[in-house]
């Protein structure tokens, strides 16, 4: 069955994220003056082709590995998807990461349908990456977060709300009363009961064992890209030890993640600048990692995604 004819991308949507390219340009032209674009342009330089392409390579593990996850999810809730053009509703799903809170992603919902997935289905299962990658990447902040200490308020809040989610959606009984009330109630109350399904949805997608499964993709996943920053930092000049490439890549992720700010944009970036120059690096090679990191993270995403949508329609 094809996915194509009637896709209901949003124009809104599309919008939002020419809008949000324009002025991630803007902010990458505004910090190369600020740091100097020649010292940039030399690291750019220093830093290679082949680099660049273990980089992307990197970055690549890191969304096979989460589509992987993505066609656990489907199958804990029963459904088969052949894994081609899951794949390619998977990453098309990517051309709109650049949106609040990554909502975008929502698309693959749209794509879902023809193959018999409800949106309440493939909802839950966006609800429940977003929580393994908040996890995940809570995971590996965590394990170094003692070398800023002033992070480990937010690390430490972050995991407390998240285990407390997880722990809740364990016991269903009360999903079950409030969906009975809100049926009981009638009228707009019974609105209640479309988000009682999708949280009983979610919970199957965050059983212990397939939440012990999701976690160790979701920290392989994120692993590679902070290893892939460390790469980085090495090609540069200015390597860090290895738990410090991890603490500053995750943190960074962490922070746009929780700003909910269209791709994390602006927070991600000020963050990893921030503890970079924090740890010694000139704020020219420190926006240089900044700028490479993002752009073979987020931005190649991105292209994949511009790629895999247009093949979908």
């Amino acid at each position: 069955m094809s996915d194509s004819a009637s896709l209901p991308v949003s124009p809104r949507a599309v919008r939002l994220t020419v809008w949000t390219v324009a002025l991630a340009a803007a902010g990458y032209l505004a910090l190369l003056l600020w740091a100097g674009w020649r010292e940039v342009a030399t690291g750019l330089v220093r830093v290679g082709l082949p680099v660049m392409l273990g980089i992307l390579a990197l970055s690549l593990a890191n969304y096979l590995l989460r589509f992987v996850r993505w066609q656990h999810y489907l199958a804990a809730l029963g459904h088969r998807v052949d894994w081609r053009p899951s794949a390619r509703i998977y990453f098309a799903g990517f051309a709109l990461t650049a949106s609040p809170g990554k909502v975008g992603e929502l698309l693959r919902g749209a794509l879902l349908l023809p193959r018999g997935v409800p949106l309440v289905e493939s909802s839950a299962v966006f609800f429940s990456e977003r929580a393994a990658d908040l996890l995940a990447i809570l995971l590996l902040s965590s394990a170094v977060f003692w070398l800023y200490p002033h992070g480990a308020p937010l690390v430490a809040g972050s995991l407390v709300c998240v285990a407390a989610a997880i722990l809740a959606v364990q016991r269903p009984g009360w999903i079950h009363a409030v969906d009975a009330w809100a049926q009981r109630k009638g009228g707009r109350v019974a609105a209640l009961s479309r988000l009682c399904a999708l949280v009983l949805n979610f919970r199957t997608c965050f059983r212990w064992t397939t939440l012990s499964w999701a976690m160790v993709l979701g920290v392989l996943a994120w692993g590679a890209e902070a290893l892939a920053f460390h790469w980085l930092l090495a090609a540069l000049g200015y390597p860090l030890p290895l738990p410090l490439s991890v603490f500053v890549y995750s943190f960074s992720m962490l922070v746009g993640g929780l700003s909910f700010l269209p791709g994390g944009l602006g927070s991600s970036e000020i963050v990893m600048v921030a503890l970079l120059v924090g740890n010694g690096l000139p704020e020219s090679a420190a926006v240089t990692a900044t700028i490479l990191c993002r752009l073979a993270t987020l931005w190649f995403a991105v292209a994949i995604g511009v790629v895999c949508l247009a093949r979908s329609r």
